[in-house]
Order: C-alpha cells, then structure tokens, then sequence
C-alpha cells in the first residue's frame, strides 16, 4: 500500500542506530538541544538570552523544524540567520523545502492516530512556506540529519525524529508509554553507544528513563507550549552542572539532563501569528488552540521512569 503524502518516511530519511554510534562527538560542559522553534522568532529571542548566560564551554543545536509558521521571508531569513551562528541539524520541514518529495508531503511521516484533516493541512503549511524560504531553501539540504556530543563524559545523541529516521516517532510520548516502545528505546541507545538520545519531532515532550541503558529526552516544541494552560516552549539541557528552574531534571552519570522553559513573549508572539495565518488558515485550524491553551497534556505525564 502506498502511503498518503504527509504520512510515508522517504528512505533518504533513514540512517539507523549503527550511524549514530560512528558519529565523531564534539566536547562540551553544557549543550542546549532546542527542536521545534516553528519560526517563532520571540521563543528563539528567549532561548538565545538563555544560552549566552550560561558559563563555559557550550553549544547550542537546533535539532530540526526550526522553521514553519515564519511564512513572511523577512521572518524566515531571521530565523535562518540566527540558527545558522549555531549548529543544526535538519528536520522534515528543512529537508523537504530543500527538496521537492511529492510522496512525503510535508515529510513528518505521520502515525495513524493523526486526522487526516491535520496531515493534509501540514503539507499545504509546508507548501506555502516554500515562498518565504526562496533560494534559501536549497542550503537547508546540505545540515546532517545528526550530531553526537560528549557532556560530563556521556555521548548525547542529537537527532530530530528517532534513532532510526529523520521523521521516526519511536520517541514518542504515545510510543513511549508502551511497553515494546520502552524496549525499542533501550536498543536504539545501546545501538547508538549512546546514554542520552535528545529529539523532538513528535510535538510532546518526554524525558523517559530507560534504567541503565540511559535517557531520551524529547522536548516537543520549543516554539509553542507543551502543557494544557501554559504559554512556554521547552528546550532540552545537558550540562555538568544544574540550572536552577528545571522543569524536569534528571542525572544520567555526572551529566545532568533537564526540561528548560522557555518563557517567550506571548502576547506579542500570538499577535504575529494571526498576522500571518489569520482565522480559517491551515496553520489557524490546527495550532490557534495549543498555541492559546496549549495541548490536553500534563507536566507529571512528561517525566517517566524507567
């Protein structure tokens, strides 16, 4: 069976456990993974405050869809500049404004407990976003779909979707709350020879302990908010030494890995937005609501033991 644009993982997505434990690591004291920025430049403001107070040797990565509400060109090239002083690695959104993959659609390879009405408005997103992105778009291509760091002597594997693939959801809450799911997610980190996989991709966070083999930690979204009646995104931190205010945090060896908020500017966030998709837009229907309310998920559902 064919699958729906929108729904399928291109083979070009694919890279597996084994490429992950190849991957020379950079050293540093404190890295902050941040996926799913989706073009808001006031979440990117806070995070970049965030990251230049921290002391020490450190790194920032955007780990994939840094792009997608930012429909305007003036805010997609805002976007582009500030990711590109950092690292990065591509999402579905990058790769597929690099490429033209009619079969995947907006690339986010989509599991069936997502409408069909949602998928086909992500791919008409995806659409209107190639003219904001213009030649700008084909360098997209060229970032790794991975990175592995080293932190307080821990490999961190950076991927945007799962160990597998670009636009896997292996790492999801949803996924993550089953039993086979806990099982895949202890292979994929001894696959990767790695103690932490940080992702995001699925839209909900989790940091799920995997006993010894290790931690995955999905920050959902740093670009909107992850919990019913909050306004902040998430970004992921692992450094070798604590931040105060963690959501979540968690040691895996000397290294601890934390849920950081980033609190953007709401009010002035939401108010772009709804200058670029306005009431009856596809981005409108599918984000207004999580964006104003946030989605029907709770903090205590986010940190899970082993």
């Amino acid at each position: 069976m064919i699958e729906a644009p929108g729904r399928s993982c291109p083979v070009s997505y694919r890279y597996g456990a084994p490429a992950l434990a190849d991957c020379a690591a950079f050293e540093v004291e404190t890295l902050w993974v941040a996926g799913g920025l989706y073009g808001n430049r006031c979440a990117l403001e806070r995070l970049l405050e965030l990251f230049d107070a921290e002391p020490g040797e450190k790194a920032l990565v955007f780990n994939g869809d840094f792009h997608w509400f930012d429909c305007d060109a003036a805010d997609f090239a805002a976007i582009d500049s500030a990711v590109g002083r950092h690292l990065a690695t591509r999402g579905n959104v990058e790769t597929e404004l690099a490429q033209r993959n009619v079969a995947a659609g907006c690339g986010c390879g989509y599991p069936d407990w997502v409408s069909d009405a949602e998928v086909a408005r992500s791919n008409r997103i995806l659409e209107r976003l190639r003219g904001a992105a213009g030649a700008q778009a084909r360098a997209l291509g060229a970032l790794p779909m991975y990175r592995v760091a080293r932190v307080a002597g821990e490999r961190v594997a950076i991927v945007h979707g799962d160990a597998d693939s670009l636009s896997g959801w292996g790492f999801s809450q949803e996924r993550l709350a089953t039993p086979e799911g806990i099982a895949a997610a202890r292979a994929a980190l001894r696959g990767a020879r790695s103690r932490v996989v940080a992702c995001s991709h699925t839209c909900l966070p989790v940091l799920q302990s995997c006993g010894d083999f290790g931690m995955i930690a999905n920050n959902g979204a740093a670009g909107m908010p992850n919990f019913r009646g909050t306004r902040f995104g998430l970004a992921t931190r692992v450094s070798v030494r604590p931040r105060p205010g963690a959501l979540h945090a968690v040691r895996v060896g000397r290294a601890h890995v934390e849920a950081q908020a980033i609190a953007y500017d709401h009010a002035r966030w939401l108010g772009r937005f709804l200058e670029l998709w306005p009431q009856g837009s596809d981005a409108y229907e599918s984000y207004h609501q999580r964006i104003v309310h946030g989605p029907a998920y709770d903090p205590l559902r986010a940190l899970r033991a082993a």
